[in-house]
């Protein structure tokens, strides 16, 4: 029994020793990356400032009990607040911020461009940032994490941060909101994550915000200190595999 036991702990170490393995050797193969914007170094004058910095926007159109109509995009994100730049989606702001924003934000709302408001259709406007999940990112927890605070959001307008997976069909695969709506009007910190495995590969992941709103209602809500990435494996689970690894040196030695 002494020496199955020891058996079992052996092959258990070398598994997830193997396991390591394969995760250190398909790093290469990982199209995740880490994103980091805090929209202190954009160009508030700038109306192509959101698109070049990868940030897209789609909008879909409901009717007024919630069937879907038609979708258009995806485009680069408009920065609206600058003259002439329309009002719709995005847009680079000033003086949003508290001590942890700094001086410039995201503001995220409707596209007012859209006609369809006048005649009692939903508009939902996405405003995102894309990515091709690969094989090496499987096992990964990515983390959305993002400062927001309510704007001028009435009515029946409602707003959500979200992650996305959207498969080569266009086909929603996952959907993981988190309710914007009625956060405080003071900044507050949230986030979400997803756990990434083999079904995904070679989907798109999306993280990003959303908004529906009719009527032209008003839907701002303003986001700061955007961060995308994998959640890092805790230290003590990087010794107890350490462990393990000189678990499996010894007996090999022992083995010899």
């Amino acid at each position: 029994m002494q020496m199955l036991n020891m058996f079992n702990r052996k092959n258990v170490a070398l598994g997830l020793v193997m396991a390591a393995t394969v995760s250190f050797t398909s790093a290469s193969n990982a199209a995740l990356v880490n994103y980091s914007q805090n929209f202190e170094g954009m160009v508030q004058a700038d109306p192509d400032v959101l698109g070049n910095d990868g940030w897209l926007v789609f909008g879909n159109v409901f009717d007024s009990e919630g069937g879907y109509l038609y979708g258009y995009g995806p485009f680069p994100a408009p920065n609206a607040c600058v003259a002439g730049g329309g009002p719709a989606f995005s847009c680079v702001a000033a003086g949003e911020g508290g001590s942890a924003q700094g001086t410039q934000q995201l503001v995220v709302f409707s596209d007012y461009n859209n006609g369809d408001h006048g005649i009692g259709n939903i508009i939902e406007s996405n405003v995102f940032q894309e990515q091709t999940i690969a094989a090496g990112d499987v096992g990964k927890t990515m983390r959305f994490s993002f400062d927001a605070k309510k704007g001028d959001i009435g009515g029946l307008s409602t707003a959500s941060a979200f992650i996305k997976t959207v498969d080569d069909f266009s086909a929603l695969t996952n959907f993981i909101p988190f309710d914007t709506t009625s956060i405080s009007t003071l900044w507050g910190t949230y986030n979400l994550s997803i756990v990434i495995d083999a079904s995904l590969i070679g989907q798109k992941l999306q993280f990003g915000f959303l908004n529906t709103a009719s009527g032209y209602e008003s839907s701002g809500i303003v986001y700061d200190n955007v961060n995308f990435g994998v959640v890092p494996i805790p230290p003590a689970l990087w010794l107890f595999g350490s462990g393990l690894l000189g678990l499996v040196g010894m007996a090999r030695r022992k083995k010899s």
